[in-house]
């Protein structure tokens, strides 16, 4: 299959943030007095700010009003945010940088799809701010993965059909993404033991085979 364009999920793809993410939800719930370790935290990849704050409420002891969710989800996001701060050009590896060098000089088309409201700030900070062809993340949308808005929004600002690009995902909710919008997709990492893909990528620059 010939593809127009390839949509990347950003973090666990194109750079690793989850030790932020683990750092800072760890901070409101040992706030709130929950239990957080590694498991739980494997349960939120993909998904967004919110709906990840009512997973790890599952273990809390009461009832919180859409009002306190709100000011912890803040809370964590700004602790984050501060964490972010770390990332640099460092935290883009050779061969990634080296495989998106190479689709765009094939005439590839690349975009993020990512559910995270920080996607712009995290490109930036590692040397890919201006790179990319488009970027659909979690300001541009209502419902998060699994649901496939974000990818499909991604192929408009492309102005291509769905079936012309290929995503690239290390979370299941996101190949389960892609395949409710119709489009053929690449699993890396995790993802690629729960056999939805397309393709099973060993490691990044294993795109280069597929997008001939």
């Amino acid at each position: 299959m010939e593809y127009s364009a390839i949509i990347f999920d950003l973090d666990g793809v194109i750079c690793h943030t989850d030790q932020y993410h683990f750092e800072a939800w760890k901070a409101i719930a040992d706030k709130l007095n929950i239990p957080f370790d590694e498991n739980i935290n494997n349960r939120l990849r993909g998904v967004s700010r919110m709906e990840s704050f009512n997973i790890i409420l599952e273990n809390y002891d009461g009832v919180m009003s859409e009002e306190e969710k709100i000011k912890f989800t803040t809370e964590k996001n700004n602790i984050y945010k501060n964490l972010l701060r770390n990332m640099s050009e460092r935290d883009l590896s050779e061969e990634v940088k080296n495989t998106l060098d190479e689709l765009k000089n094939r005439g590839i088309k690349l975009s993020i799809g990512s559910s995270s409201k920080n996607a712009k700030f995290i490109l930036n900070q590692i040397g890919l701010g201006d790179f990319f062809d488009a970027i659909s993340d979690g300001n541009n949308i209502t419902n998060s993965k699994p649901d496939p808005e974000v990818f499909l929004k991604a192929a408009e600002y492309l102005k291509l059909p769905p079936e012309k690009c290929l995503v690239v995902e290390d979370a299941v909710a996101g190949l389960e993404a892609a395949i409710a919008g119709g489009m053929d997709s690449c699993a890396i990492g995790d993802a690629v033991s729960s056999r939805k893909a397309t393709y099973n990528l060993k490691s990044f620059n294993n795109i280069l085979d597929v997008a001939i």
